[in-house]
């Protein structure tokens, strides 16, 4: 019989299953590693380029319209002049009279008082210290004014008196408004159009935190929707979404934290929101859900309040994931309706003109952010994954996002075994999967093994694969076998990893 159970993990703990099993650890380690910088080790690198490819196959799949581009990571000042960075790109430090330790002052709050203060301004933020009479954490002394930090690293861009100002990205958001007006003129002047960018942003955190999911030097999958805002309560595929079920945790719920399941034709009449927003909402939902194959009850929208959210950002929710190992829902992603802010930002510092001809009307677009944390939800995939079970610890990965899509094990290292499990190593990797080999130890053992780092599916050739032409295929979280033609494999795999049930696609031979 299968038995799972789930074990409420400490972040510590998640950060040293992940550096003993090779998915990431703190970057430069032997020189002194610095807060807020991480290296993705081997297994690592593959969960994450999976999340990657599928985010790109999923968004990008969602309009003809819609393409990848990729930016550079330094831009010159002007760039954050026009968006805003230069001035609002803060966040409220304080620091310890004692010892001088700098932290965030909402986070110490939030820490203390178990409550989200994002958004407070440094003077009430200063109050609610005093009135609570919170100390630093590190040494118990008391604090000092709160105060603002810019966040963005700056550099020099050449020598003398060629050296120009410039910075690192904050946002992968910036790249996509830079090439907006000459993508727009590359491509088929319609709209909606979108830009996506999968890459890295740099952000000088005061007190980075919680492992991958706040860190100084990240990875974020954004998708820029440029569109008529005069069409903002339209779209052509609404109808298809309307009765779709979403979880919402609107602001007014703060008090009786009550999430609601509201269908999207209620979400636009009950929470005012434009049909092309929800659409989105509902996209994002199914990308976790039916993608991803997260538990539902782990998944919510939460609305930001009015002081939480960008001045610029008439409507925002963040998508959370409940981690356990953080004590409770934490953001991973964000969908952000950003009006014309950004590009108006970018016409009056440049001078250049973001106005563009669509069908004879003139019109500046409106942008649809949908932005993603890669490493928080890379961290959020490992401590949802992590299951001890009687005889085993596994990491029960969503099958597309398994490091491996399967290990190829011969039950033993002789007799011809080896290398006919090398021949269907061979077949598998010609048809696009990424295999993991192993020929050491037990077959029980090579089980655990791949139990282990997430592996999906394990393929055992045995001394019946050398006359039928057969294999038996395994399936990590059931442990349960059935036996397929080798001719039929790479079908018979690729089905189970879309999610079809074992017992569907061959007689079950092992429970």
């Amino acid at each position: 019989m299968e038995c799972k159970e789930r074990v409420a993990m400490k972040e510590s703990e998640l950060e040293e299953i992940a550096k003993r099993r090779g998915f990431f650890w703190q970057s430069a380690q032997i020189h002194g590693a610095m807060s807020g910088f991480y290296d993705y080790a081997h297994l690592g690198t593959l969960l994450k380029r999976k999340w990657e490819n599928l985010w790109r196959k999923f968004f990008l799949g969602l309009d003809d319209n819609f393409y990848e581009i990729e930016t550079c990571s330094i831009m010159p000042e002007n760039v954050f002049k026009a968006s805003g960075h230069l001035i609002s790109f803060v966040d409220p430090i304080v620091k310890c009279k004692k010892c001088r330790n700098s932290e965030r002052a909402d986070h110490i709050i939030e820490k203390e008082l178990k409550e989200n203060f994002e958004g407070l301004s440094p003077k009430d933020l200063m109050k609610l210290i005093k009135k609570h009479n919170i100390k630093c954490p590190k040494c118990g002394g008391s604090l000092e004014e709160v105060g603002e930090l810019n966040m963005m690293f700056p550099l020099d861009v050449g020598t003398g008196a060629e050296a120009r100002k410039a910075y690192l990205l904050p946002e992968t958001a910036q790249g996509a408004y830079m090439n907006f007006k000459l993508e727009f003129e590359a491509l088929r002047r319609k709209l909606p159009f979108g830009l996506a960018i999968v890459g890295k942003a740099f952000r000088n955190e005061i007190s980075p935190r919680n492992v991958l999911i706040r860190m100084r030097e990240f990875n974020q999958a954004e998708l820029q929707i440029f569109f008529d805002h005069a069409k903002i309560n339209e779209h052509p595929k609404f109808n298809s979404i309307a009765k779709y079920k979403l979880r919402v945790f609107p602001v007014k719920n703060k008090k009786n934290n009550k999430i609601e399941e509201i269908a999207c034709g209620d979400a636009v009449r009950r929470l005012k929101l434009p049909k092309f927003y929800v659409y989105y909402m509902a996209m994002v939902q199914k990308f976790y859900l039916d993608i991803l194959k997260l538990p539902r009850e782990k998944f919510r929208f939460r609305e930001l309040s009015k002081e939480e959210k960008a001045f610029y950002n008439k409507y925002h929710f963040d998508m959370e994931l409940n981690l356990e190992s953080l004590g409770g829902f934490k953001e991973v992603a964000g969908l952000h309706y950003r009006t014309s802010h950004d590009l108006d930002g970018h016409q009056e510092v440049s001078g250049t003109s973001m106005v563009i001809n669509v069908e004879g009307k003139s019109l500046t677009p409106h942008v649809l952010e949908v932005s993603m944390g890669v490493d928080r939800n890379v961290y959020a995939l490992l401590e949802l994954a992590f299951a001890k079970e009687k005889d085993r610890t596994v990491l029960r990965f969503p099958r597309l996002v398994s490091p491996f899509d399967a290990g190829v094990f011969p039950l033993v290292n002789k007799d011809k075994l080896p290398g006919k499990a090398r021949e269907i190593q061979k077949l598998l990797e010609e048809n696009g999967f990424n295999v993991f080999y192993d020929e050491s130890g037990s077959i029980g053992r090579r089980y655990r093994r791949v139990d282990e780092i997430g592996v999906a599916a394990g393929i055992t050739i045995d001394y019946d694969s050398l006359k039928k032409e057969d294999v038996t295929l395994r399936d990590r979280d059931s442990m349960k076998q059935i036996r397929i033609k080798i001719k039929d494999l790479p079908e018979v795999l690729k089905k189970f990893l879309n999610g079809e049930k074992l017992g569907k696609l061959g007689k079950v031979i092992k429970g």
